[in-house]
């Protein structure tokens, strides 16, 4: 880790003759809650140790002027020309987004030079994007002095995504790049952005992806589908209940007992996600208890209704999980994400994670013909800036 540091400060001095302010931006893993943000739920994310660094200081030109450190292209900007172009290199479009959101704000931003590059692997799931916003903005605050407290910083990240770069994205992802903390996982209530920590220190686990390098074309329609889904189900038991708001609101009784009013995929689809809420809630009441094969399981239970009841799996993600399966050492595995591709998150014992890796992709490989990737974590802190020995500071 130390290396990408002291790559980003080199290159920053070499570029632009100055002393960069360090940030690390993180990315994350969401170990269980999934498509339950759209309908007010509760999701289970943590910040891990792959991140995105930046080299950030002001300038008097006017410009924010960029560097990528690891697409090796550089990008200008006027900050007074807004509404600002977007860019065919769709990469600066995350740095004008996130400044545009800053003046929209009532934040001064003045000529800025960064430097950004990172370890946070592209396509598989863990929101490089959300950690782009949130460290930027987290750097220009600090450069700027403008004081943006936490919860500004995640809902102009989202906005950022939303209105500027134009993905639909819920708050969860930059919600932890911000608020994450060490050996910590989040549990996240989507309706009103409260939020809890819970222990997650068992030393002796890793935080395994398996990228099935399967990218996902089918989730952006079918994402609309189960969400229209939901909001048929709610309506019906909206009748029963003036409570009622989402499927956050919904009991598995109530549901049951209208179970025949309901189209059964419907049926399928809301219970999948009244189910899912009860298990991020179990999961938490498990690390209270740091019973860690409790939490494994509810993570099995949580695949099976995603590719049964949810229909957002894909038999290259079943493979994965199926595989996970022979590892005594595997706690608990699932799909991560919106589905159709992407990664399958993974509990494993550290001693038996090159096992763990070896057989996954010998057995993905066999039966798929294709390769595919592991990525081994840990949790860690969230957004923040540190020196070039990767030390937090306390600003």
């Amino acid at each position: 880790m130390n290396q990408l540091f002291k790559k980003v400060k080199s290159t920053f001095q070499k570029h632009f003759k100055n002393e960069p302010l360090l940030v690390r931006s993180p990315g994350r893993v969401n170990l269980i809650g999934e498509h339950t943000d759209y309908n007010e739920g509760f999701v289970l994310p943590a910040a891990v140790d792959k991140v995105i660094v930046f080299g950030i200081a002001t300038n008097d030109t006017g410009k924010g002027r960029i560097f990528s450190v690891d697409m090796e292209e550089e990008f200008e900007f006027n900050i007074a020309d807004r509404p600002f172009e977007k860019s065919e290199l769709r990469w600066p479009n995350y740095i004008m987004g996130a400044v545009d959101q800053l003046i929209k704000n009532g934040h001064e931003v003045k000529g800025f030079d960064c430097v950004f590059g990172g370890n946070i692997p592209i396509g598989a799931g863990m929101s490089s994007s959300a950690a782009v916003e949130g460290g930027l903005i987290y750097g220009l605050s600090e450069i700027f002095d403008l004081g943006v407290d936490k919860l500004s910083m995640v809902k102009m990240g989202q906005k950022t995504e939303n209105d500027f770069v134009g993905v639909n994205c819920g708050i969860m992802d930059q919600f932890i790049n911000i608020f994450g903390e060490d050996e910590q996982v989040l549990k996240l209530d989507c309706r009103s952005l409260e939020y809890e920590l819970y222990p997650f220190q068992r030393d002796d686990l890793r935080i395994v992806l398996c990228d099935t390098k399967v990218r996902r074309e089918l989730a952006g329609s079918e994402y609309n589908v189960r969400r229209s889904q939901c909001e048929e189900g709610v309506e019906i038991l909206q009748k029963y209940g003036s409570n009622i708001k989402s499927l956050r609101d919904v009991t598995r009784e109530l549901l049951d007992e209208h179970k025949d009013e309901f189209d059964p995929i419907v049926y399928k689809r809301c219970k999948y996600v009244v189910d899912e809420n009860n298990r991020v809630l179990a999961a938490c009441n498990d690390l209270t208890k740091d019973d860690f094969k409790s939490f494994g399981k509810r993570m099995y239970a949580s695949h099976v209704g995603l590719r049964d009841e949810y229909e957002v799996s894909c038999s290259e993600l079943d493979i994965f999980v199926e595989a996970a399966k022979d590892i005594d050492g595997v706690l608990g595995a699932r799909m991560m994400g919106a589905g159709f591709g992407g990664c399958t998150i993974n509990l494993v014992v550290e001693d038996q994670v090159e096992v763990f890796a070896e057989h996954v992709q010998k057995v993905y490989k066999e039966k798929t013909g294709n390769d595919s990737e592991v990525y081994v974590t840990k949790i860690n802190a969230g957004t923040g800036a540190v020196t070039v020995d990767c030390n937090p500071v306390n600003s």
